[in-house]
């Protein structure tokens, strides 16, 4: 009996042991793996977060010593700065009028490409290519299109007798060329994504809601549609964010002009830091721009109970 409890104590001993000593190891891996990556992150992103904190709140030249200014930075971009108003409100237009084009014409092309269409592969695939070729060259090819004598201009004196307007050099249309080549770049990725949340419809609630009378619009949009509300919203996320940080675009195809009708935030900030060589000042814009991001992204985040539905 003593020999029997021994046993049974020893096995009991080891078999306790090894979870524990397995748990070590696992630990031991698991931190191995996740090193590289964290050791990435704080060299690559957490410390030109903090510097760029820091910063915003130095005059900071690219040559000669730092000085600690506090909050002046801040204080000239919304008390004596008329660019930063500028660019602010060229970036808010541009978010206004891009996002919901961007939206609602990679719904409808979503939902015209359907089962039904033949070949509806390769419209995806035609669709998304401009979202995979380079942004700069989209933009030089939108530069020689919008420009007098132009294809865009061309085609307005062969039809209509007139010259078209001239988009690049014109306050009026400037923005809205700039939104123009915008959308033409970024729908596709929209589009993928509304494409397969469609396809994860079940049909037999299409099927449903038509024998109870309901048609196309309001099969769409009574049933369809809140289905799509968790792919809406990535959509609307990942758009309300990059839109906000435009840059290629303006920059490429008006250079910020004519005036400061085209700057934008990310525009008038690289403009500030390695043109005029005020890294501090810089640094502020990139904070307002991220707490702006911020609190739209977590007002959007709180919002999405009440027109989400993951069931």
């Amino acid at each position: 009996m003593a020999l029997t409890g021994s046993v049974g104590g020893s096995v009991a001993a080891k078999s306790s042991s090894a979870p524990a000593g397995t748990r070590r190891g696992d630990g031991r891996a698991a931190t191995a793996f996740l090193l590289p990556g964290a050791i990435g992150f704080v060299i690559f992103t957490a410390f030109p977060i903090i510097a760029s904190l820091v910063m915003s709140f130095f005059d900071w030249p690219v040559l000669g010593s730092p000085k600690f200014i506090g909050l002046q930075n801040f204080v000239e971009l919304f008390t004596t700065d008329p660019v930063f108003k500028d660019a602010l409100l060229n970036t808010t237009v541009f978010v206004v009028l891009y996002v919901p084009i961007n939206l609602v014409l990679s719904m409808s092309l979503a939902v015209w490409i359907s089962p039904r269409i033949i070949g509806r592969r390769y419209y995806r695939v035609l669709f998304f290519i401009p979202a995979v070729t380079p942004m700069v060259g989209n933009a030089v090819v939108f530069a020689l299109l919008y420009t007098p004598n132009g294809l865009i201009d061309s085609t307005f004196v062969s039809l209509f007798g007139v010259h078209a307007p001239n988009f690049l050099g014109s306050n009026s249309w400037a923005l809205p060329a700039v939104v123009l080549m915008s959308v033409w770049q970024g729908f596709g990725y929209n589009l993928l994504v509304f494409s397969a949340a469609l396809d994860a419809v079940p049909p037999s609630l299409t099927e449903a809601a038509a024998i109870d009378g309901a048609g196309p619009a309001r099969q769409f949009f009574s049933v369809v549609l809140p289905l799509l509300s968790p792919s809406l919203f990535f959509a609307t996320v990942l758009t309300l964010i990059s839109s906000f940080q435009v840059f290629v675009q303006p920059y490429i195809l008006t250079g910020g002009g004519p005036g400061n009708a085209t700057t934008t935030l990310v525009m008038y900030l690289y403009q500030s830091g390695f043109q005029f060589f005020r890294l501090g000042f810089a640094a502020a814009i990139a904070w307002v721009l991220f707490i702006i991001i911020m609190v739209i992204t977590g007002l959007q985040f709180l919002g999405q109970k009440k027109w989400v539905h993951y069931d």
